[in-house]
């Protein structure tokens, strides 16, 4: 995809982040000047990769509407997780048709429109659209075929700024923030993360917010920073921790530098326990983990006994993925050992 083509996407996908981020915003707004919140909470159906609340079915109509116009200029592949892959392009009569497969020639698209839905429906923090798109190809793309990443913010009803991510493959990290009242904008500048590898003083979170999770996570947990103290003199009454329900926050928190460092291992120690769980999948994080990157974070497979593999997988609706991101490589090269060592005492490397 050539450098003209990747910019129209780009601006066609920022206009979609801004007509998820209205919709819902407005949704939640409205649900929050009538008290009636717990609505947005409803189960309306289990989608293809996750369940699909009413708050996200203001969204998926949002994306339907986008989808539709561009499809009459563009031919596209879209996936999200209320669907999973669509197909569409131009009729020639200026409406869209239906595709069978992905060789069209256009680019495909994963997006989850709303990753943060629990927080956002309870008006309790930001949630993120996650933008991951590939070049043309015949089948569903891999993270590592991205050509573009985006993470746009739906902040809470408070709000009166948001900020969104954006990367390709092969350049910088950009972040701008705008206004919402107006689209102002704020600043805009080349995110790139610092080169401090402390071991505390900072966000160093594991996620474990499953209940049947937490005794398991929260034991590796506490070896992994006595191993830190002990070796690293790390003073962990200065390593704090934060329950982000939301992966792509967590990534911009990664490449924003407030966390340094974010452990999700739920697939790892469900697998391990027997226990079937909730893990993250590739439409959440995908364009996430492309702009930490591109700022300059570490985001790879945790640490195994067999041979290192890197992080990779198929843009579909299935795959559990866990994931650990370091805020940049002196962080890694100085805690890495620290967590393979206690996956490896708990059974789990």
């Amino acid at each position: 995809m050539d450098t003209a083509d990747c910019d129209w996407w780009q601006t066609a996908l920022e206009d979609l982040c801004t007509s998820v981020r209205v919709a819902a915003r407005q949704a939640v707004l409205q649900a929050s000047r009538t008290g009636d919140l717990r609505q947005l909470g409803q189960s309306a159906r289990e989608g293809a990769g996750d369940t699909t609340f009413a708050l996200d079915e203001c969204a998926e109509l949002a994306v339907d509407r986008w989808f539709d116009a561009v499809a009459r200029e563009r031919a596209l592949s879209l996936l999200t997780e209320d669907t999973g892959w669509r197909h569409r392009g131009p009729d020639g009569r200026g409406k869209s048709r239906e595709l069978s497969a992905f060789d069209h020639g256009g680019p495909r698209i994963a997006l989850d429109p709303i990753d943060g839905t629990r927080n956002a429906m309870a008006d309790l923090r930001s949630a993120w659209s996650v933008v991951s798109m590939a070049g043309p190809g015949a089948d569903a793309p891999r993270l590592s075929q991205l050509v573009l990443g985006m993470v746009a913010e739906i902040p809470d009803s408070r709000a009166h700024s948001y900020r969104m991510l954006s990367a390709r493959s092969q350049g910088p990290c950009e972040i701008v923030q705008r206004e919402l009242d107006g689209e102002h904008t704020q600043f805009r500048r080349v995110l790139c993360v610092d080169d401090d590898s402390r071991p505390d003083h900072g966000y160093f979170p594991f996620f474990r917010y499953a209940p049947a999770l937490r005794p398991a996570i929260g034991g590796l947990e506490r070896d992994f920073f006595a191993r830190i103290a002990r070796h690293e003199g790390a003073d962990t009454s200065r390593c704090y921790d934060d329950q982000y329900i939301c992966n792509a926050g967590q990534l911009v928190l990664l490449a924003l530098g407030t966390y340094r460092s974010i452990f999700d291992l739920r697939g790892t120690v469900s697998r391990a326990l027997g226990v079937a769980q909730t893990t993250s999948k590739p439409y959440d994080i995908a364009g996430a983990i492309l702009c930490a990157r591109r700022a300059g974070c570490v985001v790879e497979a945790p640490p195994s006994r067999a041979a290192a593999q890197p992080l990779d997988f198929p843009m579909d609706c299935s795959t559990h993925v866990d994931f650990i991101g370091w805020v940049n490589r002196g962080t890694r090269a100085r805690l890495l050992p620290h967590l393979a060592a206690a996956l490896g005492a708990a059974g789990l490397h």
